[in-house]
């Protein structure tokens, strides 16, 4: 009965191995997609930053904070 229990679980072992290697061949092209998704992500978001930054309201208000800032008293 000891043989019969190490073939299963060499079985089992086998099984598994073969599982997971299937499974990590299924997920070998979702890295490549998941990074470019984010790169066009954070490309949007630097876009519309700049977008507000540059707007004329933010402008005169960091103009006006850098103003003060330099012509502060020492």
């Amino acid at each position: 009965m000891a043989g019969a229990g190490g073939l299963a679980w060499g079985a089992a072992r086998r099984a598994w191995r073969a599982r997971s290697a299937r499974m990590r061949g299924a997920d070998a092209g979702m890295i490549t997609s998941e990074y470019a998704l984010g790169t066009v992500a954070a490309c949007a978001f630097a876009a519309l930053l700049y977008r507000v930054v540059t707007s004329g309201t933010v402008k005169q208000l960091l103009e006006g904070v850098i103003g003060k800032a330099l012509g502060g008293q020492f």
